[in-house]
């Protein structure tokens, strides 16, 4: 529990931390399907290591801050860190104690086994020194280092295993990596493919091999994080692109920021490895047996169980797109809205397709956040090129840990003759933006497309996003304008429907907060709902504070972390936030505001985070639509009355489960979504 003070913010870093446990509580929760239980083990893995690698890395990096100046910004880095770790080794307990206690016996009786060296029979010993020899000898690296020689030095990349070895000779160690990226994690023995080891179990049995003239007394695995930031400085010259791109290898040589170990490694060895890696005691924390569980995400169920698996979820046909032979004509007749991973992304994919192949079609401008590695969407542009249209690209180059891949593709549009633009210095291209323009009757037709989440069909089936056709000028002039912006021909976009960061957004939240309060002091009903992915911007948040004195009614779904304190008698009495993490990944933006009656919503790429406001282009949408505006009302309505999936976020930070009043109707709101959206689009 994180101890109230003067201070009415909750640390981010902090409350991070209880996002990821509640990924944790869906692997604890027995009504949740095996191989599902595992999944979420997987993403706490994956989750905590990039929390390592970037949070942790920040923080790290206040230290080197002078004293003085840290005092006069009240950065406690120290503190922080200290806090963060004791919470992270409670939750890495649970994660051991569900792993062993729980999935691994669950696995067993559904006759799937995972087995350890020292378990393996002699036809197994047999299968393990024959694979050895033919798949993993080659890429086995090892080194015997003197701990004495103050001139010997150990380079460990960032999140690869490795194994420590201990010899009976202490004047010595061992280090030997495991080729998880070359020979995978898993292995299936040949007799009796429901039996599984893992690749580390058969690298321990034969690393006696590679030592003939030491005795091995024990073996232990272990994973370094390193910094994730690039360090990279902005400059007059030169593109910002390639020097990402350059700077790219800095992340396997980047600073550690945790070393995770085998918790039953003995206290000497470990006093040996942080002197080698030159590494404080705050640095090291315990582990189990193994190490990157995000490799989970890459065990098979060998015995194809139905039963240990979510049933597939058959995409929904939208009413009018899934039959439309002219997506043009039907996007210029009403707005339309689609859900993933509910719905297709194909409509996204057939609405390109047909522009690229309509000769009626001019000029395509899109902007790319995280491309995929290959795509229907990027074959179309590459083909759009080919059939000679004009072709603006804006290629993110910042997006954390997608760089490389962005750059690549960006390299790709350009040789083909798009216009690509890429990042600028301090500011990040968000917004999930597309527009067509077509010539019709003598004149320009724009037609937009405005998401929530990333152009990536594989994420679509994963995330719960929203996304807008639509013609509407009074949208599509002022999406045009920003695109002008970001090929450089305008400086601002001059926006009064669309938001837009870092222009407008910021500004118009705050009015219509204001606006709610003034009309709570007058009596008329106020109310702000709000879902977003994160709560961090302070300026925002203390208008809610004072929204909430003021009488305004205040509910928010947040996903991950906050650093509103909600429930404050006092100070946030009338605001409540749950939290919704189920099968898919909560990833939407909905703001709706009473407005008097006259209530107004916006839906779009920009999180209540100072970054999203002033250093992002993000763009929100005004829903006009009335059957639109309906529509993302009764789906807020279902995720707002979730009580099987919804914790309820307060101060306590405990992650309690929002209870089930006595008689009401079970509501697991993705279930409950795609019911609705299903019925009403075949109806």
């Amino acid at each position: 529990m994180q101890e109230l003070t003067e201070d009415r913010f909750q640390h981010r870093d902090l409350n991070w931390l209880f996002f990821n446990e509640r990924v944790l509580q869906e692997a604890e929760d027995k009504n949740n399907l095996l191989f599902e239980r595992i999944k979420f083990l997987a993403i706490f893995s994956s989750n905590l290591d990039e929390y390592f690698r970037v949070r942790v890395s920040q923080l790290r990096q206040m230290k080197r801050v002078e004293k003085s100046i840290r005092k006069k910004l009240d950065l406690k880095p120290n503190k922080l860190t200290k806090q963060i770790l004791k919470e992270v080794e409670i939750q890495q307990r649970r994660f051991g104690k569900v792993y062993t206690q729980e999935i691994i016996p669950e696995l067993a009786k559904k006759g799937i086994h995972i087995i350890e060296s020292h378990n393996f029979n002699s036809e197994q010993k047999n299968f393990v020194k024959n694979y050895f020899k033919e798949h993993v000898k080659a890429n086995l690296e090892t080194k015997i280092i003197n701990v004495n020689n103050e001139e010997e030095s150990l380079f460990l990349e960032n999140a690869k295993l490795y194994f420590l070895i201990a010899f009976e000779d202490e004047n010595c160690l061992g280090i030997a990596n495991i080729p998880v990226k070359e020979c995978g994690r898993f292995v299936y023995f040949n007799l009796g493919k429901n039996k599984i080891t893992y690749i580390d179990e058969i690298v321990r049995s034969e690393l006696a091999s590679f030592f003939p003239e030491q005795t091995i007394k024990g073996i232990y695995e272990i994973k370094l994080n390193r910094d994730a930031e690039l360090y990279i400085e902005d400059k007059y010259e030169g593109v910002l692109a390639e020097k990402i791109y350059d700077s790219l290898k800095q992340r396997t040589n980047g600073q550690p920021t945790r070393l995770l170990y085998d918790s039953d490694m003995p206290k000497a060895l470990q006093k040996q490895i942080r002197k080698l890696l030159n590494l404080g005691k705050i640095d090291m924390m315990p582990g189990g047996k193994y190490h990157n569980f995000k490799d989970f995400f890459s065990l098979k169920d060998p015995t194809d169980n139905p039963d240990l698996h979510h049933k597939p979820l058959v995409p929904i046909e939208h009413k009018e797109l899934a039959k439309s032979t002219n997506l043009f004509k039907t996007i210029a007749e009403k707005d339309r809205l689609v859900h993933f991973p509910y719905m297709s992304f194909k409509y996204v994919e057939n609405f390109l397709d047909q522009a690229v192949k309509d000769d009626q079609v001019t000029h395509i401008k899109i902007s790319l956040y995280r491309v995929a590695d290959s795509s229907q969407l990027t074959t179309s542009l590459l083909e759009a090129l080919e059939r000679g249209k004009d072709v603006t690209v804006f290629v993110e180059a910042k997006a954390r840990f997608d760089e490389e891949n962005n750059i690549i593709w960006g390299r790709k549009f350009e040789k083909k003759g798009a216009n690509v633009i890429y990042s600028y210095p301090k500011i990040k291209v968000h917004s999930k933006i597309m527009m067509i323009s077509r010539s019709e009757n003598g004149k320009t037709c724009n037609y937009a497309y405005i998401g929530t989440g990333n152009f990536n069909s594989k994420t679509s089936k994963q995330y719960c996003d929203h996304a807008l056709f639509t013609a509407d000028q009074r949208l599509t002039k002022e999406l045009s304008r920003l695109f002008m912006v970001l090929e450089g021909e305008l400086i601002a976009p001059r926006e009064k429907h669309l938001l837009i960061s870092p222009f407008s957004t910021r500004q118009v939240f705050i009015t219509l907060i204001y606006n709610e309060i003034e009309n709570a002091r007058m009596g008329i009903k106020a109310k702000i709902t709000a879902k977003m992915n994160s709560l961090e911007d302070h300026e925002i948040i203390d208008l809610l504070y004072k929204a909430s004195n003021a009488g305004v009614e205040i509910r928010l779904l947040v996903r991950g972390f906050t650093s509103l304190i909600p429930g404050v008698e006092g100070l946030s009495e009338n605001i409540y936030i749950t939290s919704i993490l189920d099968r898919f990944l909560e990833h939407g933006r909905i703001y709706l505001f009473e407005n008097g009656g006259d209530e107004k919503m916006f839906f779009g790429s920009a999180d209540w985070m100072s970054r999203n406001l002033d250093r992002r282009i993000e763009v929100l949408a005004p829903i006009y639509d009335e059957d639109i505006f309906k529509e993302f009302k009764d789906i807020l309505h279902l995720q707002l009355t979730d009580n099987v999936k919804a914790r309820i976020q307060d101060a306590s930070e405990s992650n309690q489960y929002v209870s089930r009043k006595p008689g009401e109707k079970e509501n697991r709101s993705q279930y409950s979504i795609y019911n609705y959206l299903k019925q009403k689009h075949t109806t």
